[in-house]
């Protein structure tokens, strides 16, 4: 079966498993996947399951959990 190249010979599935550590980094950092910006300064609003929507200003959606002080990337149902 032949891999699909991109980025002068590198595939796809490489370039995700480089890309999916240093998000899950930025995110345990607090910090924005996209811009790398803080997102404790980000647009917030609550949600009635006692999580917060997170909007970054490069537009990337969020959800943070304070009971586990933690941020993950919205699921589309939660957009």
């Amino acid at each position: 079966m032949r891999q699909q190249l991109c980025y002068n010979g590198i595939s796809k599935k490489m370039f995700k498993n480089v890309i999916s550590p240093i998000q899950a980094w930025l995110l345990s950092q607090g910090r924005c996947v996209g811009c790398g910006k803080e997102l404790k300064i980000a647009k917030k609003e609550k949600k009635d399951n006692l999580t917060e929507k997170v909007t970054c200003s490069c537009g990337r959606i969020f959800i943070y959990d304070p009971k586990t002080k933690k941020y993950r990337r919205a699921l589309l149902e939660e957009v």
